[in-house]
């Protein structure tokens, strides 16, 4: 059944007149006549009495008209639902992120996206890179910002654009020997102990300063940023920050850069599902997601 043909079934009943019908939707009168008599025989019985003067609904026409209220009203919806999408009225967005976006970048953008686009629905995962690219390929996130030591790096059915070069940097407690250093050498670390946030150093950003002749030792594994700065500043070891969560830290740690020609900065990403278009609400948040400047410490 042709849903336009409901609509002009409803225009009919309403206006009880082929005539008036035909005026109001800008069609000919014999072209509402034809339209109602095969809508009428899609469903096998006459839906109006033709009178003398216009036209009155039949038994089998006052039966349809709330079914057909509810699907031209359904319909009507569904259009005004996918043009509020378009227009940023309306639909949803998904976004993902590793630990440290979450720190200051992400929030600072989603609470700017809510506050210029209340009608879209936004929701948001924590993980680190791999699982945010398995997500983003199953369709089940629209966005994710994820790091990756390489700054060229290939993942299968991901569309990448690079947000920003994130230099690392050491935090000590503020009572260490290196804790009023300008800047930190490899050799300086050597014998330290690193808390991390998995127990394999290649699969935390330890990864980035591991070599053959450095190879950190990891006692402490500690999932959450806030928890590592409180073994940092108990003396229980050292960690690594990226520039995306320089603004997190707190007074009790030290942070010292590390020498940029041993360390070369975590490359960050914005990730999107390959093939698919972005969506207005997906552009919109790619607009808000601007890393600020790092504070000097």
């Amino acid at each position: 059944m042709d849903t336009a043909l409901l609509e002009v079934f409803l225009e009919v009943a309403r206006r009880e007149s082929f005539t008036a019908a035909a005026g109001s939707l800008g069609y000919t009168q014999s072209a509402i006549s034809r339209q109602i008599a095969a809508l009428e025989a899609s469903v096998g019985a006459p839906l109006f009495d033709r009178l003398p003067r216009g036209v009155r609904l039949t038994e089998e026409g006052r039966a349809l008209v709330p079914h057909a209220t509810a699907v031209v009203g359904r319909l009507r919806a569904a259009v005004a639902d996918v043009r509020a999408v378009g227009t940023l009225g309306g639909g949803r967005l998904r976004l993902g992120a590793i630990p440290t976006a979450d720190m200051v970048l992400m929030p600072r953008a989603i609470a700017a996206f809510r506050q210029a686009y209340p009608a879209v629905i936004v929701t948001h995962a924590e993980g680190l890179t791999r699982r945010l690219v398995a997500d983003l390929r199953e369709g089940d996130l629209d966005l994710a910002v994820i790091g990756t030591a390489s700054p060229e790096p290939v993942f299968e059915g991901v569309r990448l654009r690079r947000l920003m070069d994130d230099a690392l940097a050491v935090a000590l407690p503020r009572g260490h020997r290196l804790a009023d250093r300008e800047m930190l050498s490899l050799a300086d670390l050597e014998g330290e102990n690193w808390i991390a946030g998995q127990p394999r150093s290649q699969d935390t950003l330890i990864a980035s300063v591991q070599s053959g002749e450095f190879q950190p030792g990891i006692p402490f594994v500690v999932l959450e940023w806030s928890a590592k700065q409180g073994f940092v500043a108990a003396g229980l070891g050292i960690t690594l920050i990226p520039a995306l969560g320089a603004e997190t830290v707190r007074p009790d740690v030290a942070v010292v850069a590390l020498d940029p020609r041993e360390v070369a900065p975590r490359s960050v990403f914005v990730a999107t599902p390959e093939g698919v278009a972005d969506s207005a609400p997906v552009t919109a948040f790619m607009e808000l997601l601007k890393p600020g400047p790092a504070p000097a410490r």
